[in-house]
């Protein structure tokens, strides 16, 4: 069975990108161009564990500048990529409800690049970037910054449990944090 591929979304899903002065989040951990980044606590931890089970990839609807500083510093010390995304490689879609543009990530651009979709999961906070393929979709809460978010810690078992699916799309994940397993004991 091919390794699964976890694609990573990067802002707030692994980490909080403000220019606004947000006192209340504390001291940023770096900068990148206009933006104070805050990293989403437990990311070294779950970077390291599911590197472990999973191949690593950023898929981000932001600019390919951003994505390269946040990526460069995120992924300093951390694992291998096998691919870094950015809007460049996103659809643009129009909601005529809304009349707003929005992004999709659609994942028929990973299976050309040779990735069989059912080893593929990606964690992303939007269902909308996911609308074409959301058998594939791990939804996070949204990161805003804050200091006891576990929502990373808490998806390492899940994760654990998930890499030996057969079939990644046929795993209801909408309730994930319910269905986490029993600890060993």
């Amino acid at each position: 069975m091919q390794r699964p591929l976890l694609i990573l979304d990067l802002d707030e899903t692994l980490a909080f990108a403000t220019t606004e002065a947000r006192p209340d989040l504390g001291v940023p951990d770096f900068r990148v161009g206009e933006f104070a980044v805050h990293r989403r606590p437990y990311l070294g931890e779950f970077l390291r564990t599911v590197a472990s089970w999973y191949d690593l990839a950023v898929w981000s609807s932001a600019s390919a500048p951003y994505v390269a500083g946040l990526v460069g510093r995120l992924f300093a010390d951390g694992p291998a990529l096998r691919f870094i995304w950015s809007s460049e490689r996103c659809t643009r879609r129009y909601h005529p409800e809304t009349q707003e543009y929005y992004w999709v990530k659609d994942l028929k651009k990973v299976k050309r690049a040779g990735f069989a979709l059912e080893r593929v999961l990606m964690i992303d906070d939007t269902p909308a970037k996911l609308e074409r393929n959301y058998g594939n979709h791990l939804r996070v809460l949204p990161f805003e910054g804050q200091a006891g978010d576990v929502e990373l810690r808490n998806l390492i078992p899940y994760l654990g449990f998930l890499r030996d699916v057969e079939d990644l799309r046929a795993v209801e994940k909408r309730d994930w944090r319910l269905r986490l397993p029993e600890p060993d004991g």
